[in-house]
């Protein structure tokens, strides 16, 4: 009833001036009370050393700390046979699935390597420092163990229809795992939980922060506040979300037969040009590297210290990966194979991509070029600006690039979100194609709104949404632990020579 309350004074008190300030405003001012309401909620904190840590967020570090000691540290171990894997060195065109394990990797990266890795390091970096960027490789090591479990039962109990269609995901594991266990009402319950939260989670880090970023980067290379398009966010969503529905209406083979092709020429797009930019500041990286490391545990002028900044960093790293939160185990569900541990060690890859390399390359280009010691808000610039700042700062035309890049990132964050929040429709609706065309429908509608809000708005929203996902599957991955270490020592029995 509060939040009823509070959003009924908002629109009637902001809707005049928004009104006068156009559609845009006013969508932004009547969503701001649910952003806000939803994000106090999910964001529950506690006091600590002065800072504030999101009881949430603590949850996710300790899952991945939990997973990497309690599988021993597969996340090393592992990694070279999933090179193997992704390579295609045991991929049997027989194995029950929908595609391979590069094609499933490749969606699954298009879901986390998105806006996120050049908005959300640079505010990082703007609020917290440098120090923020070692945080975050820490987070990015842990999250693949996490990808790693549940990845694997993903795969283990996912929903293989007569026609070949694959759905699986938290929502498969979570009621058909802890019914295994004897806990049939809890598996349902979280089921169904995980099922609703991923619907308008969906909506948010997947659909409504990837369009924002998209126009904010294209309306500031096309002269900002005096370009065209500064008030006809309308537009662009509307041409983001028809090439969106283009897409998503041929489901996961479509998907991944495009962002098979997409996520390799867009992040070598990326870390090329990076590359460039901090070779022509080569100099300075030594400075970089050495303040990524030390401001991490005596950061300046950050509340809380280095408890502030660690928390920063792994926040931020969590909304860039996802790892605990179970997302990307949905794209994963749909590979070919007939042992489920092998997706797990192919999906590790993917925090190891997202966070220990691109974000850490968006790190070093903005502390090379734009960032000074002692300026820990970065002359007042933050997300896709502040990047976009960094890469002009050496060829003026850099930003075009980025502009690209932002763009493609975030259309194939949204078009591997969309079969996301899709498996969570067809887990409560069922899979008939009407149904299916209702959830396209309603997706394609959030990427237009989601760049008319604002920035701020935008991002309470995706966070508050992305994270209430978590606490039903960390849940779920805690009990059925022993099922994944089961499955696993296995799987290393029978491929010890491999």
């Amino acid at each position: 009833m509060n939040y009823l309350k509070y959003l009924a004074m908002g629109f009637l008190f902001s809707s005049k001036d928004a009104y006068a300030g156009g559609i845009d405003q006013m969508l932004n001012e009547n969503f701001k009370p649910l952003a806000q309401w939803l994000s106090d909620i999910i964001f529950y904190s506690v006091p600590v050393n002065g800072t504030q840590l999101p009881l949430i967020v603590a949850l996710l570090v300790l899952c991945g700390i939990f997973f990497t000691f309690y599988l021993r540290f597969i996340n090393l171990r592992g990694f070279k046979h999933a090179l193997k894997l992704v390579r295609g060195d045991f991929d049997d065109p027989k194995d029950p699935g929908e595609v391979s394990h590069f094609q499933a990797l490749t969606t699954a990266v298009s879901g986390t390597v998105g806006v996120g890795n050049v908005a959300h390091v640079a505010i990082a970096i703007s609020i917290g420092g440098p120090g923020a960027t070692f945080w975050m490789i820490v987070a990015g090591l842990l999250g693949m163990s996490s990808k790693f479990a549940e990845c694997t039962l993903g795969v283990k109990y996912r929903n293989e229809a007569a026609d070949g269609t694959v759905f699986g995901g938290p929502m498969f594991y979570l009621e058909k795992g802890l019914a295994e266990l004897k806990k049939p009402m809890l598996g349902k319950t979280l089921a169904k939980y995980y099922a609703v939260c991923i619907l308008i989670g969906t909506l948010g880090i997947g659909c409504m922060f990837q369009s924002n970023q998209a126009y904010a980067q294209f309306v500031n290379i096309t002269g900002g506040e005096a370009s065209y398009f500064a008030d006809k966010a309308w537009m662009i969503g509307l041409v983001l979300a028809v090439f969106t529905g283009m897409v998503i209406v041929g489901g996961i083979k479509s998907i991944a037969a495009v962002t098979s092709k997409l996520v390799p020429f867009m992040a070598g797009l990326y870390i090329f040009t990076a590359l460039i930019v901090i070779g022509a500041n080569y100099e300075k990286l030594g400075f970089a590297l050495h303040a990524i490391v030390t401001n991490a545990f005596s950061p300046e002028g950050v509340t809380g210290g280095m408890i502030g900044v660690l928390i920063l960093g792994f926040r931020r790293a969590a909304f860039s990966n996802e790892a605990g939160i179970g997302s990307a185990s949905i794209a994963h569900s749909a590979v070919k194979t007939k042992d489920p541990v092998t997706e797990g060690f192919v999906a590790m890859l993917e925090p190891f991509i997202d966070t220990v390399v691109i974000c850490t390359i968006t790190a070093l280009v903005i502390i090379v070029t734009v960032y000074e010691p002692g300026l820990t808000n970065a002359g007042g610039m933050s997300g896709v600006e502040l990047t976009s700042s960094a890469f002009e700062s050496v060829i003026p035309w850099f930003p075009y690039v980025l502009t690209v890049v932002v763009i493609l990132f975030a259309y194939s964050t949204m078009v591997a979100w969309s079969y996301y929040g899709l498996a969570g429709w067809v887990y409560l609706f069922g899979e008939k194609a009407s149904t299916k065309m209702i959830y396209n429908l309603i997706f394609c509608c959030a990427v237009i709104l989601g760049c008319a809000v604002k920035l701020d708005v935008v991002i309470l929203f995706s966070d508050a949404m992305v994270f209430a996902m978590a606490f039903a599957n960390i849940i779920g991955l805690y009990l059925l632990a022993p099922i994944v270490k089961r499955e696993l020592a296995e799987y290393w029995a029978r491929h010890h020579d491999r």
